[in-house]
């Protein structure tokens, strides 16, 4: 199985349409089972479409650059968390060429007010695979020392709904650096998930994002910060994060992070 997380800054990038072809044509090239997309945006101002979806939203957007590909097997889940940079509603996506068994939506935040850029809201898709469900959540977390949205609070909402007997795997920009001791990523495994990064066979340095960013305004160190977690000790058989100049162009303020996995 082969997975995908990338916090897209959709609609923040220069040549943004051809940052999306370049995606779509790494897509069709790897063929993912499961993407997971945050900060996947559309205008407040376009008309709906597709229940709450725009015509300029970045999945619709993507997804008619892969039919241009010749690929069209990809089913998508999206919901809106919040807005941003005042013009936008920035959501969440989980994409499967699958068929989607069952879809999930859920604030993991305090606020549920979509006018607040902190609160956060989870995206998820539940497929089988080999005849078992799985269920792939799309995550998007605030910052460990915030007071008015608790890192804490967050991660222990988040781990309340996806608590079953099924597999699961948490995918996204959790906010929160890999070196940092006793906080969020820490927290994050005392909750008895397993980093798939640690799990892999074969890995490279992990680091998903290199100075500073939005969100981290005041970085100037290689972090790792998007994750790929899952609920189990699962055979992992390599990681490696791509769109980072070496592995793909760059085409996003984060970089990819894919996993292919013996589930």
């Amino acid at each position: 199985m082969r997975l995908l997380t990338l916090n897209c800054h959709a609609w923040q990038e220069d040549n943004q349409l051809d940052k999306i072809k370049s995606l779509a044509k790494t897509i069709k090239e790897t063929s993912y089972d499961v993407i997971a997309l945050q900060e996947v945006s559309q205008s407040i101002n376009e008309a709906d479409i597709d229940g709450n979806v725009k015509k300029d939203n970045y999945v619709l957007v993507l997804l008619n650059e892969l039919k241009e590909l010749g690929v069209e097997d990809y089913d998508y889940v999206w919901d809106f968390a919040h807005i941003g940079f005042e013009v936008y509603e920035e959501g969440l996506a989980i994409l499967t060429k699958h068929k989607i068994e069952k879809r999930h939506s859920f604030f993991i935040s305090q606020s549920e007010d979509t006018n607040y850029w902190k609160t956060r809201k989870i995206v998820g898709a539940t497929i089988l695979y080999n005849n078992k469900p799985v269920s792939f959540y799309s995550c998007h977390l605030g910052w460990w020392e915030d007071e008015e949205e608790p890192y804490t609070k967050q991660v222990d909402a988040l781990h309340s709904f996806v608590q079953t007997n099924e597999q699961f795997f948490l995918m996204g920009d959790f906010n929160n650096d890999a070196t940092i001791k006793e906080e969020g990523y820490e927290y994050l495994l005392n909750k008895g998930l397993f980093d798939t990064y640690h799990l892999a066979e074969e890995k490279d340095k992990g680091t998903t994002v290199e100075g500073k960013i939005a969100g981290w305004d005041k970085n100037k160190q290689d972090l790792r910060i998007d994750y790929i977690f899952t609920n189990s000790k699962i055979e992992v058989k390599k990681s490696n994060v791509i769109f980072n100049g070496f592995n793909e162009p760059i085409i996003s303020d984060h970089f990819g992070l894919e996993v292919e996995t013996a589930l």
